[in-house]
């Protein structure tokens, strides 16, 4: 008796759907490299903003310094989540990157799965909206009280997802590990 498995005969047909089908992911990539493009917007919109600063720093009070150095910490968040999802959803669902030699490779991309990205990407979002809270209540007296509620409200749903997402997440890894352990016992 030998020890090797008999080879399994696919249908052609099924065999041919699957390629395609393992093919499809990369119609992901240009929309990732969209999302490059939107990158470019961000640092030539943080140019701006960083141009007006350090030329109307003079003619502008403090209150204002302080919405335009927000403004920027905006864009630099939102970059930063761009660069998240383009470097980890390419290498996550359409092809490695092989940067495992590389000395710049970000320390995250080692152990980035789908789930991770969703937290990390919660936690961006969290970001982000933070500042333009606190943007919001520097500024309040221009603001409508209904415009801060609903600011409020949608900061705290973020948070609630974010949380929602990670217990989700711990669940299911406890859920594998147990399964895991049960196997190994077997």
């Amino acid at each position: 008796m030998s020890d090797t498995k008999p080879a399994l005969h696919r249908n052609p047909t099924l065999t041919w759907l699957a390629e395609i089908i393992f093919w499809s992911r990369w119609l992901q990539a240009p929309l990732y490299f969209g999302l490059i493009i939107a990158q470019c917007v961000y640092v030539y919109l943080f140019g701006v903003e960083l141009y007006h600063l350090v030329h109307e720093a003079h003619k502008i009070g403090e209150t204002e310094i302080m919405l335009i150095v927000l403004g920027l910490i905006d864009v630099v968040m939102i970059a930063n989540l761009l660069i998240m999802v383009i470097i980890g959803g390419y290498e996550t669902f359409v092809s490695r990157l092989n940067l495992r030699e590389h000395p710049d490779q970000p320390e995250w991309l080692a152990h980035v799965n789908a789930a991770t990205m969703k937290i990390k990407l919660s936690m961006a979002l969290i970001g982000i909206s933070s500042i333009h809270l606190l943007k919001t209540f520097i500024n309040a007296e221009q603001l409508s009280e209904h415009t801060i509620k609903w600011q409020v409200i949608i900061h705290i749903t973020f948070i609630v997802s974010a949380i929602a997402i990670a217990y989700t997440d711990r669940i299911m890894t406890s859920t594998l590990m147990a399964a895991h352990r049960n196997l190994e016992h077997e």
